[in-house]
This record gives C-alpha cells, sequence and structure tokens, in this order.
C-alpha cells in the first residue's frame, strides 16, 4: 500500500540517538552508528521522531510500505522489556566485584624469615569495601570484625598475617569516598553476631573519619562489643 512514512538521510544523520529515543514503537534503531528505519510495520507514520532530530535528517515520504502492525509493535515492546530487565538484573546479581564470596582459609603459620616467601592471602570474604558489602551475609555470624583504612594494607608490611588473619575484613577510605559509614556500619554491627571490632588506620588526619565512624556505628548498635584501635605511621610501623 502506499502511505505516509518516515524517510532518514543517513548523510545528515549525526547518530545522536535522539529519534530512537522518542519512537514510541521502537521502528528506529540506532545501527553502526547512524539511525535506520528497521521496519516499515512498526512505523506509524505520525513524525514523533521529526522534532527530535537536530540535524533535520527526518523527513515524510509518500512510498509502498506495509501496513502499520500495532500487535507487532506491542510484541516487540514486550520482548524488549523483558530484555531489558534480564540486563539490569544479571548486573545487580551478576557483577563479579559485587557477588558475595567467602573463601576457606587453612591454618598457616606465623611468617616469620624463615618462611617470608611462602605468605599466603588471609583473606575471608568478598566484596571488602564498606560501599559494596552486605549488610547480613553468613560470614558475619560470630565474626572478628576487622574495618581498616585502604592505606593500611600498604603501608603495613604483615597486614595479612598480624590483621586480617582469623577475622572479616572491610576496608574503606573517609576521605576518597566522601561518605559517613556509620550508618552501614550500624546495620552490619547491629544485625549480625559480632564478637570484636578493630579498627586499624593511618597516623593521618582523615582516618579519624574512620574511627568516629566505628564508634558512632558501636553505640547506635546497642551492642557492647569489645573494639580496639590500632595506629600505622606512614612509614609503616605501628604507633599505639
Amino acid at each position: 500500500m502506499i502511505r505516509q512514512i518516515i524517510h532518514i538521510d543517513e548523510e545528515k544523520c549525526n547518530g545522536c540517538g535522539a529519534c530512537a529515543k522518542a519512537c514510541h514503537e521502537a521502528a528506529i534503531a540506532m545501527v553502526n552508528g547512524k539511525a535506520k528505519l528497521i521496519r516499515d510495520d512498526y512505523c506509524d507514520g505520525m513524525g514523533d521522531c521529526l522534532p527530535e532530530c537536530p540535524t533535520g535528517a527526518i523527513t515524510f515520504e509518500m512510498r509502498e510500505a506495509a501496513a502499520y502492525d500495532e500487535a507487532a509493535v506491542e510484541e516487540n515492546k514486550k520482548r524488549k522489556e523483558t530484555a531489558e530487565k534480564a540486563k539490569a538484573s544479571a548486573h545487580a546479581g551478576g557483577c563479579p566485584g559485587l557477588r558475595m564470596r567467602a573463601f576457606a582459609r587453612e591454618e598457616a603459620p606465623a611468617v616469620n624469615q624463615a618462611n617470608a616467601g611462602a605468605q599466603v592471602s588471609q583473606l575471608t570474604n568478598w566484596p571488602v569495601q564498606i560501599k559494596l558489602a552486605p549488610v547480613t551475609a553468613p560470614y558475619f555470624d560470630g565474626a572478628k570484625l576487622l574495618i581498616a583504612a585502604d592505606c593500611t594494607a600498604y603501608a603495613y608490611a604483615n597486614f595479612h598475617n598480624e590483621f586480617i588473619r582469623g577475622r572479616v575484613t572491610l576496608v574503606g577510605c573517609p576521605k576518597l569516598d566522601s561518605i559517613d559509614y556509620s550508618e552501614k556500619l550500624t546495620h552490619i554491627i547491629a544485625q549480625n553476631d559480632i564478637q570484636s571490632v578493630t579498627v586499624v588506620r593511618m597516623e593521618v588526619p582523615c582516618c579519624g573519619g574512620l574511627e568516629m565512624a566505628v564508634k558512632k556505628a558501636l553505640m547506635e548498635s546497642g551492642k557492647f562489643i569489645p573494639w580496639q584501635v590500632v595506629t600505622i605511621s606512614c612509614d609503616g610501623n605501628i604507633l599505639d
């Protein structure tokens, strides 16, 4: 049948994608950086895409084209919605950086000069960033919690053996993250069976934010839990 339908001038198209977003029927898609009318029967010929085009690449034309198929358009919309939901679900639950993990560690001997070359990771949980950590997790049950400033593991050479070993680890930097960790930490402490808390911070003043966040979280959790603060100097020594 002869009917009104859109025409896209590829030479004028700058690939901005505004027309594809404006097309309620999903008749337009971006292909190799250019807008394309993918199916005639998806285009209703109303031209919602025209005013969105900044280069005037879209016009009307009268030509032989399949009739507008509303049922096909609705079916295509449903497929796209299903695909987008599946993609969002996979992103939320499947990102390796966010996936909760626990690692079983065999009992290892303390590191000394004789076996220093055999030092292995003592990390037992993932993720470790306070921002990414779950509020509840099986590894929090009966845990000795280590809350450490990011820099401490770099400054103190034997960090894994002396601090991470036997503890569930959370790390953060209040200066770089520019957030108050206390609310997240309050929930973790309040909703889990935490046995003790060790805070390891650097001597620099900004690390005081981490210590204060832990102190506030302990108070607001309503629990009385043993806790300690260890301060590392910039040259890698324990100060207190």
